[in-house]
């Protein structure tokens, strides 16, 4: 069984990448991996106090992200009867799911077009731009 990397946030697009891979996964027989990330940055500059609560934060940040953002994407896998596992991490996204898809075998990316990423994807770029040319495998940008 191939495995397909499905990136996703809280967007419509994302929402409609996720029902694009459940459906060819039913044709295919793949398992589909949904991977969200939480944009961050080991480089970032913070006070002395803000480090002593970081790993607090960071776990707080991974269970909202599992719960706002993976659980309703998984519902839609479990509803189109495909096997699935979520993934939620830190980094940076673009490279984050390219790592993902690494390290699970995946033959395959699909992405939204357009995230919740604002305007700060507008001026550097988005993650689905970085995913098109710089992964190692096929990336799939569902509109």
């Amino acid at each position: 069984m191939e495995t397909v990397v499905v990136g996703v946030d809280n967007s419509d697009a994302s929402t409609r990448a996720v029902e694009f891979a459940v459906e060819r996964a039913r044709h295919n027989d793949w398992k589909v991996v949904l991977v969200h990330v939480v944009p961050w940055s080991p480089y970032s500059f913070q006070t002395a106090s803000e480090n002593e609560h970081r790993h607090r934060e960071k776990e707080r940040e991974l269970a909202a992200a599992t719960e706002q953002v993976l659980v309703p994407m998984a519902r839609i896998a479990e509803d189109g009867g495909v096997p699935h596992s979520e993934v939620v991490r830190h980094g940076k996204p673009s490279d984050t799911i390219t790592d993902v898809a690494r390290e699970t075998g995946a033959v395959h990316v699909i992405v939204g077009r357009t995230g919740d990423g604002g305007l700060r994807e507008a001026v550097f770029g988005s993650v689905a731009s970085r995913l098109v040319q710089h992964a190692h495998l096929p990336v799939t940008v569902v509109p």
